[in-house]
């Protein structure tokens, strides 16, 4: 076939079909030109893209940015939601506080659509290094046991959870909270596993995001009273003499069973202390030091009238 037949064949061959293409590209630009230009307002995402490795965003950083679009009628009423997107690069960033430019090239919008403005103009977003560390798991509980029962010590397993944040932020963390156990009516010691999690906003666990929750239900503590136990009178002065009136105080004691059965007279002291006193007559309140196995709860009555004199040279 000669040059001359091959220009031929391409410029005349499927004549019908360039001409139907032709028509319709006409038609479609009849359409287009037709519409009517308008503007409108949108609120978009704002999507943060690169940030640097070793950095924390500080503060509450913007959802959406308010751009205004220019187009055709009619593509601007195929515009759905997410169609249109700000990106801000961060790849930049550097600790502190930064000024992040938002133009119109910084938009992703579909073909046809022209951003005319993005408000804001720019985004301030402060910037800190990286940083974690661990703190204990602290254990809450809610309701009361039965009548007659006491909430005990409380232990989670794992005990201290490692959290992840703003350098600032992790130095003001001490601990890691649980959502409450509940030990309403509980006779036993109770066991659950629950969510744990951080009241800083600012913060978020590594990896841990529950732990078993022990928590011991023991029986009430029982109050015991030791009669009329001796008031001591501590760190009196040299050459002085002192005497307490009454002589003796009750001291009610509290603990379980077995511990109260084990306290004698003697595993409690009251007393009174007249460090930097001289003679004189004093109204001095009445301590107790406890015994290992039950605690004071009260003492009467808790004060003592106290005459101090002088010795014999």
């Amino acid at each position: 076939m000669t040059l001359s037949r091959r220009i031929a064949t391409f410029v005349f061959g499927n004549a019908w079909l360039k001409l139907l293409s032709l028509g319709l590209a006409l038609m479609l630009w009849m359409v287009v030109s037709g519409e009517e230009t308008v503007e409108r307002g949108l609120r978009v995402p704002l999507e943060l893209t690169q940030v640097p490795a070793g950095l924390e965003l500080l503060g509450d950083v913007p959802a959406t940015v308010d751009v205004r679009v220019r187009g055709a009628s009619g593509a601007l009423s195929r515009v759905a939601a997410g169609d249109v997107v700000a990106v801000l690069d961060l790849h930049t960033a550097q600790s502190g506080r930064r000024l992040f430019p938002l133009t119109p090239d910084q938009v992703r919008v579909p073909f046809g659509v022209e951003i005319v403005q993005v408000l804001p103009s720019a985004v301030t977003m402060g910037f800190e290094p990286s940083a974690s560390r661990e703190v204990p798991i602290v254990p809450a509980v809610d309701g009361r046991p039965a009548p007659g029962f006491v909430i005990g010590p409380l232990s989670s397993e794992p005990r201290r959870a490692e959290v992840i944040g703003p350098d600032s932020a992790v130095k003001r963390a001490t601990e890691v909270v649980t959502e409450p156990v509940s030990v309403a009516g509980a006779t036993t010691h109770v066991k659950q596993t629950v969510i744990i999690g951080l009241l800083d906003p600012a913060l978020r666990l590594k990896s841990a995001r529950s732990a078993m929750v022990t928590v011991q239900i023991l029986p009430a503590p029982l109050e015991r009273t030791l009669r009329n136990q001796p008031v001591h009178l501590r760190n009196l002065g040299p050459n002085l003499q002192a005497e307490a009136v009454p002589t003796g105080v009750d001291l009610t004691v509290r603990g379980n069973r077995d511990s109260l059965g084990r306290v004698a007279a003697d595993d409690v002291t009251a007393f009174v202390d007249l460090a930097g006193l001289g003679p004189g007559q004093y109204s001095l309140t009445v301590h107790a030091d406890s015994s290992r196995d039950a605690g004071v709860t009260r003492v009467n009555p808790d004060s003592v009238q106290v005459r101090i004199l002088s010795g014999k040279p």
